[in-house]
């Protein structure tokens, strides 16, 4: 099926919009329209065995014995429909059409009527049925063939996908929290499986596939059908978990009508509720939401960091509260098979981010431990930079990030930073954000350059070389280091220092206050380059003046930040003998791990800075992933001359044009 013909059947089942408008707003079409589509595809699937398990069901009617076995054995699918209403049958009698819809919808099996339950349907019969709609709604869909053999499965996911979409610009949401473009689930799942290319044809082969935020199901389909087009024999266990209802229902009746387990697709937050606990998996992939906070699951998520540490899934580190993304990643990590004595077992996890999880959270930061918890473990295969404008729901640039508990020996240790920017195709029309494509001529290019990588960032000769780099793991951390500055100061009395003694509450909570403003009154202009020969001429003032001089650390702190001024020539402060840190001058320089943090000093900052000393003990270590900067190419700007021969001509354009206005 073309992509013509199935926007041609999302088109009809989007004609319903025109029965709805009045007595349903805009944003609500989707709630008739998705589970109408679903109910109908269902009644499609089951039409050849439709009498047959009616009559089944007949017969078991009074034997006291579930004919649940028998009837999915009847209907060739794991769900069934006992009734033998049709979408078409119910709306030739408009007066009895809601009653019988409802009875229809009560004969399905369990898991199929669970589906509909998730879109409110027997609210939405009812809302149709008082509008005088319901009739007229299902005679629509009675007209829409989705037999499998006009639509198979995999085209109809185009057509949920469609419909979600459109569901999402109508209701202003985001339609990439449900679905990713299918050629970039190719790309992905292609550099996921790709390794694995030999194993995957033995006989006997069983492989389970997890995508935590699954939506529609998308990436668990293309990750079935690829798995099964290396080995048709191969059995595919694909598991999921959904927030969104309206796309946890589409997923799971997708499954069903496969023949998968729809039971494998859990509904609520993969952070507060995992629906997969203790379970882990040969392949994992996801597409979460770009910068989503996690606000709503603070609590669970913390809780499981403190009380479980590396035992539960968070313990490397919790990132800033607006991005969950390296949750996620977390969460999946911790669903890697173990790799056995031989080297077998292990699993592979491919997960979509933009760039913040790159480099996002100096050291120490949550974004950065979780980052130097994946890279020390040697987990981190490779990443991949793709188009902009590759979304529907984003235009800014994103990256594949490839996981693995069961590296090849030649990439042990080691990273693939790969840019794939430039592989693209405008499209003909966009879609949202999305403007870009991916041809299967840009797919294969990029997932032939991966598994050559090591080849080709080692061969400079080659054509791609510059669009590949290999780093070690370590190449990516870094020492965040505190260099400080000897505290130098002058001292002086000035009307400010008047008006900073007012302002101290320090000082003007003692009892000496006002002695100590009417003694420094006559040192009015007086300065002193130490501090001792200070405090001597401020005592002798405040004794002169009968006063009594105060004592105490906080009283001598307090009056240093009164007359203290700070003084590149001044004296050097000293805290038990050592010179005490300037806070203002205080600066933060990033040294490579594995370099000496004393060379560096006296390499970069000494010949700037004799007096500058590191204090060791706020030492950080800290991991970033600057993709950018290792693939940026400086580009010089265009000589003036150029540019101004440039403006001329196109001033020369411009009159030309004005004088034919005028002529």
């Amino acid at each position: 099926m073309n992509s013509s013909k199935h926007t041609e059947l999302a088109n009809h089942a989007w004609s319903v919009a025109d029965l709805l408008r009045g007595d349903y707003k805009q944003s609500d079409y989707g709630k008739v329209i998705l589970p109408f589509t679903v109910l109908r595809r269902l009644e499609c699937v089951l039409e050849p065995t439709r009498e047959k398990v009616a009559e089944i069901a007949e017969q078991h009617k009074e034997s006291g014995i579930d004919p649940d076995r028998f009837l999915r054995r009847a209907a060739g699918h794991s769900f069934y429909n006992r009734s033998g209403l049709t979408l078409k049958k119910i709306a030739a009698d408009p007066q009895n059409a809601a009653q019988n819809l409802q009875v229809y919808v009560g004969a399905f099996s369990d898991n199929a009527r669970g589906v509909l339950d998730r879109f409110e349907f027997a609210q939405q019969i009812k809302r149709l049925d008082s509008a005088g709609l319901l009739y007229k709604v299902m005679g629509k869909f009675t007209d829409l063939d989705l037999r499998p053999e006009v639509v198979p499965n995999h085209n109809m996911g185009y057509i949920f996908e469609e419909l979600i979409r459109r569901f999402a610009e109508q209701s202003n949401e985001t339609a990439g929290e449900h679905f990713t473009p299918r050629e970039v689930i190719q790309l992905m799942v292609r550099l996921l499986v790709a390794p694995d290319g030999d194993a995957l044809q033995l006989p006997g082969t069983v492989r389970t596939v997890l995508d935590p935020a699954c939506g529609t199901g998308g990436m668990l389909s293309a990750m079935d059908d690829l798995i099964t087009e290396f080995n048709e024999d191969a059995t595919v266990e694909v598991y999921g978990q959904e927030l969104n209802p309206e796309s946890w229902a589409i997923c799971r009746s997708d499954l069903m009508i496969k023949g998968q387990d729809p039971d494998n697709i859990a509904f609520g937050n993969s952070f507060s509720d995992d629906g997969h606990a203790r379970k882990s998996f040969d392949y994992m992939l996801a597409n979460p939401p770009f910068g989503v906070e996690w606000k709503k699951v603070k609590e669970e998520v913390e809780r499981e960091h403190t009380t479980l540490g590396e035992a539960g899934r968070f313990g490397a580190g919790l990132p800033r509260i607006n991005d969950g993304s390296l949750l996620f990643l977390q969460h999946m990590v911790s669903k890697m098979k173990p790799v056995d004595v031989n080297g077998g077992g292990g699993s592979r996890l491919a997960i979509v981010f933009n760039g913040s999880p790159l480099f996002s959270g100096a050291a120490g930061s949550g974004e950065s431990e979780i980052r130097r918890w994946i890279l020390e473990n040697d987990w981190l295969e490779g990443i991949v930079a793709l188009p902009d404008q590759l979304f529907y729901n984003t235009g800014i640039s994103t990256y594949f990030w490839i996981l693995t508990n069961r590296k090849s020996p030649d990439h042990k240790g080691k990273v693939v930073l790969l840019d794939a920017r430039d592989q693209w195709q405008k499209m003909r029309k966009s879609l949202g954000d999305k403007r870009k494509a991916l041809g299967k001529e840009h797919i294969a290019e990029v997932v032939k350059l991966y598994g050559e990588a090591l080849a080709v960032a080692g061969d400079a000769e080659h054509p791609l070389h510059g669009k590949v780099k290999v780093f070690a793991n370590k190449d990516f951390g870094y020492q965040r280091i505190t260099v400080e500055r000897s505290l130098k100061l002058r001292f002086e009395v000035t009307e400010e220092t008047l008006a900073a003694l007012k302002a101290s509450k320090a000082i003007q909570k003692l009892p000496q206050a006002p002695a100590l403003a009417d003694a420094f009154k006559f040192l009015m202009g007086a300065s002193w380059g130490t501090k001792q020969e200070a405090w001597l001429a401020l005592q002798d003032a405040v004794v002169q003046a009968g006063g009594t001089w105060p004592t105490g650390a906080p009283f001598n702190k307090a009056l240093r930040e009164v007359i203290g001024v700070r003084d590149p020539e001044g004296e050097v402060q000293l805290v038990k003998g050592q010179p005490e840190p300037d806070a203002e001058l205080r600066d933060y320089e990033n040294v490579p791990l594995g370099e000496d943090v004393e060379e560096y000093l006296e390499r970069e900052v000494h010949p700037h800075v004799p007096d500058a000393w590191i204090d060791h003990g706020k030492t950080k270590i800290g991991y970033e992933i600057p993709f950018t900067r290792h693939f940026y190419v400086y580009a010089p700007p265009r000589p003036l001359a150029e540019i101004n021969a440039e403006l001329k001509a196109l001033e020369a354009e411009i009159q030309g044009l004005l004088g034919e206005i005028t002529a």
